[in-house]
């Protein structure tokens, strides 16, 4: 029996890992690009192109299916990797090339010690190599409907449950616990409880809860307090008067106002601008009147 689900699940996660075409209109960012402004211990999101990414986006309400960790050079023999877990080989180290061609987000963490950040890149690192179990085939079969059939309010809980292998593998359980392990927070549970302040009744101290590590997503590290987002494009110099317009085709600018539906008053010819330049555009104002057609606005 257990090689029969194990069989099943590996072929299960052969078939949910294949790429597919995903249509996105947000711009894709250059490995190179992407290189250039990550720093250890930056967390990387990703607009997956697998199968099992349209589930995955649809369940969490967001853009993101997929995480890594960059963990520049603290891997021998592999500078500038990522840390990051596959459903098929388990955690691994990955190459920026790994994210070429998909839209990303860097989510930094603020202010980390050197050594908070040592330890954070060196835990990630110290889990390369673990396998996930891939014989829980009900796990697994969860992700093969792009779009699961599940009220909003139940679509994240269904990552949640049972929080098999697989899922682990999935969602971001290994960059959660890797922060963890320095008591850096992503999204806890926050209480407040009254401070003790002699005559102030109004002081409350807040309390954070940690959340286990199973329950976290791609897109919690995005709409975390404690993670800026980067964005190479601005982290690089951007100058809006450097940039470069198409200037559009005037002929084919007249008619799509031409198809506008227009009904302005008929412009005095004394009082036009002739200095300006004007996009002419036929009004029925202008026309003789038709006693069968209604005033007013018309489609051309």
């Amino acid at each position: 029996m257990d090689f029969f689900c194990s069989t099943v699940g590996r072929r299960l996660a052969h078939f949910l890992s294949a790429r597919v075409e995903v249509r996105t209109i947000a711009p894709a960012t250059s490995s190179s690009l992407l290189l250039s402004c990550l720093i250890p211990g930056d967390v990387i999101l990703v607009e997956g192109n697998t199968r099992i990414s349209g589930a995955i986006r649809y369940l969490t309400q967001s853009t993101w299916s997929h995480a890594a960790l960059f963990v520049g050079d603290h891997v021998a023999g592999r500078p500038r990797a990522f840390v990051e877990a596959d459903l098929v080989e388990g955690v691994r180290i990955a190459g920026a090339d790994q994210f070429e061609g998909l839209n990303t987000r860097i989510c930094r963490p603020v202010g980390l010690t050197d050594g908070d950040r040592t330890r954070l890149c060196q835990f990630a690192i110290s889990r390369v190599g673990q396998q996930y179990d891939l014989r829980n085939i009900i796990d697994l079969a969860r992700y093969l409907l792009p779009t699961p059939p599940v009220p909003q309010r139940f679509r994240r809980k269904l990552l949640a449950l049972g929080s098999g292998s697989p899922t682990r593998a999935i969602c971001s359980t290994l960059i959660a616990l890797a922060f963890q392990e320095i008591g850096y927070p992503i999204l806890p549970g926050v209480h407040r409880e009254k401070a003790g302040v002699p005559g102030c009744d109004a002081c409350f101290d807040e309390i954070l809860s940690v959340r286990h590590h199973s329950l976290f997503v791609p897109r919690d590290f995005d709409v975390s307090p404690y993670f800026a987002i980067v964005k190479p494009t601005i982290e690089v110099g951007f100058d809006y008067l450097t940039l470069m317009w198409e200037v559009a085709d005037a002929r084919s600018s007249a008619q799509e106002v031409e198809a506008m539906v227009v009904a302005p008053r008929c412009a005095d010819p004394h009082t036009v601008d002739h200095e300006r330049p004007v996009l002419h555009a036929r009004t029925s104002c202008c026309e003789p009147e038709d006693p069968e057609r209604p005033a007013g606005r018309r489609l051309i």
